[in-house]
């Protein structure tokens, strides 16, 4: 019994690593890697804890084992998050990060706003929250690569 616990155990931890999406939250360390592997960089920003569009964007499209799947193949993913609760702000360090980030691609200060660019900083496009599946909201962002 205790074999099969420890197996079990082993095969959900494996499948969650293969799972899991790498989120960065320093541009420069996203350029390295999209430079490296030859893809284009998605910066998020968003509110996780006030912002009602940017939750339902995490859940329906970032948490998705879909859309995972084809934007690891594709995208470096950046998140700038902004929450309002003191208890979910991140480190001073950090704030400046994401702050640098919104001057530079969400100067209007969008919530969500999702900004597609090349490893050089290139705007490629940007959308918002949509309604609709992971894969065409996958196929949308990838759209502004042409």
């Amino acid at each position: 019994m205790k074999k099969i616990f420890i197996t079990a155990l082993l095969i959900c931890a494996f499948n969650t690593t293969i799972n899991a999406q790498e989120w960065f939250n320093n541009l420069e360390d996203a350029k390295i890697r999209a430079t490296k592997e030859n893809k284009n960089i998605v910066v998020v920003f968003q509110g996780s804890d006030w912002c009602t569009p940017c939750i339902k964007l995490d859940r329906e499209i970032w948490s998705n084992y879909s859309f995972k799947q084809l934007a690891e193949n594709h995208f470096v993913m950046v998140k700038a998050d902004f929450p309002k609760k003191k208890a979910n702000r991140p480190s001073k360090e950090q704030e400046m990060k994401n702050n640098y980030l919104a001057e530079k691609f969400n100067s209007n200060g969008f919530f969500p706003y999702v900004v597609i660019i090349k490893p050089n900083e290139k705007i490629l496009g940007s959308m918002g929250y949509e309604k609709t599946s992971p894969e065409m909201y996958f196929k949308k962002m990838t759209s502004f690569e042409k």
